[in-house]
């Protein structure tokens, strides 16, 4: 495997093996702090890492135009995804949230082909098919709650994949690999202007609640952890690899989440979970294997 596959692969899969744990942080962390004032925090504390980091890399040559376009990659990611995906973590349910983002790399294919004419291949149709049973596997459809009093949030979960999948495709549209630290930086400022005056009304409308160390330590794990670095690596990955490939690295959230359930909450992995893990291992595979024969439109 080439060396910037290899690469490409691994920041993908590091990224969605950390966001694999964070809805479990974020789901305490809510109880004390609603969605917008903390998607402020983790925004703040993201940009301010970055940039810790960037200070110690040689300057790169950037435009105005290079600045505008990170800015509004991250306006669709970090202001419009984020937030729709912390208001439908509030508002659905842990099972239903990884259901309905577990769609983004499939979303990922047709953003994929009109902003960069990537190629639909058979092979990664093929992997984003054996994936998503994968995922379908681990979740178990029997404990979907799919009642009417949790529509708005599977709705909201709804529109953040749909939205990061655009977003993905925009990074690797619009930003140079050689950049990506100071890049990512500025996109998680342009989630700024809406989460930060949701954040200032939920204050001012709801208040918060205990702020003790459990909180500030749930803060700063999704501030430094599951925004600074993992936002740096998917970008990375998407600027080494194409869309599609990269996206299905998505599917490690639901492996890892598995995972830590087990190990610290001693729950069973099922026969159906592994059997959905070994189908989402042989999906990524297969969209690393090139289909020469295929058309755009296939």
């Amino acid at each position: 495997m080439r060396k910037d596959l290899l690469a490409g692969y691994l920041a993908g899969l590091t990224a969605a093996a950390i966001w694999g744990g964070m809805y479990v942080v974020s789901k305490v962390v809510m109880e004390v702090i609603p969605p917008f004032a903390l998607l402020s925090s983790r925004l703040l504390l993201g940009i301010a890492t970055l940039l810790l980091v960037a200070i110690f890399i040689p300057a790169k040559n950037r435009s105005l135009n290079d600045i505008r376009n990170y800015f509004f990659v991250g306006v669709v990611g970090y202001g419009i995804s984020l937030g729709f995906q912390f208001l439908g973590t509030k508002l659905s349910t842990a099972s239903n949230g990884s259901l309905v983002t577990s769609s983004t790399p499939a979303l990922v294919l047709p953003f994929a082909y009109l902003l960069l004419r990537e190629k639909i291949t058979r092979f990664k149709i093929a992997a984003i098919l054996l994936a998503s049973l994968g995922v379908l596997a681990i979740i178990d459809l029997r404990s979907i709650d799919l009642s009417s009093n949790l529509f708005l949030g599977n709705l909201s979960l709804t529109a953040a994949a749909i939205t990061w999948a655009l977003y993905s495709v925009l990074v690797r549209k619009f930003t140079k690999s050689n950049d990506i630290i100071f890049a990512t930086a500025v996109m998680l400022a342009g989630g700024l202007p809406i989460a930060l005056p949701m954040g200032v009304w939920e204050y001012i409308n709801q208040g918060f609640g205990v702020i003790n160390v459990s909180v500030i330590l749930g803060i700063l794990f999704l501030g430094i952890i599951s925004t600074a670095l993992a936002m740096f690596l998917w970008n990375f990955a998407f600027t080494q690899i194409s869309a599609a490939q990269a996206s299905l690295t998505f599917f490690a959230q639901p492996l890892v989440g598995t995972f830590l359930g087990w190990f610290f909450l001693h729950e069973t992995i099922t026969p159906l979970v592994l059997a959905g893990g070994g189908l989402i291992c042989i999906g990524i595979y297969l969209s690393s294997i090139p289909d020469q024969s295929a058309s755009p439109n296939v």
